[in-house]
């Protein structure tokens, strides 16, 4: 399989489900929508909600599923945009670009800005639990809701976030950068793959497996963003380069050096990967993302 090829025709899927679900930009709330909009459509790879149609993909290729389950992974690509625009703001990261465009806040306000990313966040679960939309069961539809406030919310993604913030230009133990990187990034990214586990019907023993598979790649994920930061330039990355430096935060290459820090992501990629020993060919691609995750350049 040709991961690029894959990858282009799911965001084309998932693309296609966000113009479907997403509100219009008209009536007295248009430049709201609008903001919202701008993030959403500002060319994202939608790497979460592949992995959530992906993972349910290695239990059952079916296209039942795959459709019950698209309004599930553009909620999870509403949640990831939403922390996007916020990690932006001036009183966060305080970047000007965004996949080589200028950031929601430099064109909307901050106080937009920061509206747009509440919404988003917020029309995630209207998209989970509005019943237009879906086949799934009600108990599935309240499991994943489950994990998706718990991987978003401050045991996941915010609680990753502030502790990144709060820990800036200081020097704390190797434990509190893996505690980060497990929320900040790695909250989501396993949340997706559970998602799709959760929506296709998955045993027990394949859930745990696939659980195990999220966790490697959100940790490949951030380690290669680390990477990224430390050693690109900014038109290569779309944002800033350098700005970890910048801001003081610690990262696997300060910690290990760039060399080592390359080896562990390889190492995340293939315990990854060993997650899926029990699985078919189906799961094919999860094993091809995985790679992806260490050799993408941006």
């Amino acid at each position: 399989m040709d991961i690029k090829t894959y990858l282009s025709e799911q965001k084309q899927i998932v693309d296609a489900g966000l113009n479907t679900f997403m509100l219009e930009a008209t009536g007295p709330f248009a430049r709201h929508i609008e903001a919202m909009r701008y993030s959403l459509f500002a060319g994202g790879k939608r790497i979460r909600p592949i992995l959530c149609l992906a993972a349910a993909e290695a239990i059952t290729p079916s296209s039942e599923k795959a459709t019950a389950l698209l309004p599930v992974a553009c909620a999870l690509e509403c949640i990831h945009t939403y922390s996007l625009i916020h990690d932006d703001l001036p009183a966060l990261d305080d970047d000007e670009l965004r996949r080589g465009k200028a950031t929601n806040h430099v064109l909307y306000g901050e106080a937009q800005a920061i509206l747009a990313g509440d919404s988003l966040l917020t029309w995630a679960f209207d998209l989970i639990t509005n019943r237009e939309h879906n086949t799934l069961t009600a108990e599935q539809l309240l499991d994943i809701v489950h994990i998706v406030s718990r991987a978003a919310g401050p045991l996941g993604m915010a609680g990753g976030q502030s502790l990144d913030i709060a820990y800036e230009n200081t020097d704390y133990p190797f434990t509190t950068l893996q505690t980060i990187h497990k929320n900040k990034t790695g909250a989501l990214i396993t949340c997706s793959v559970q998602a799709g586990a959760i929506g296709a019907g998955a045993s027990p023993e394949e859930t745990a497996a696939l659980i195990h598979y999220g966790e490697q790649i959100g940790l490949a994920f951030q380690i290669v963003d680390d990477l990224l930061d430390a050693t690109s330039t900014t038109e290569q990355l779309g944002k800033s380069a350098g700005s970890d430096a910048t801001r003081g935060k610690a990262t696997y290459p300060a910690f290990f050096g760039i060399k080592l820090t390359r080896q562990k992501a390889q190492d995340a990629v293939a315990q990854a990967i060993e997650a899926l020993k029990d699985f078919d060919k189906k799961a094919d691609p999860l094993r091809d993302l995985a790679h992806y995750i260490y050799t993408r350049s941006n």
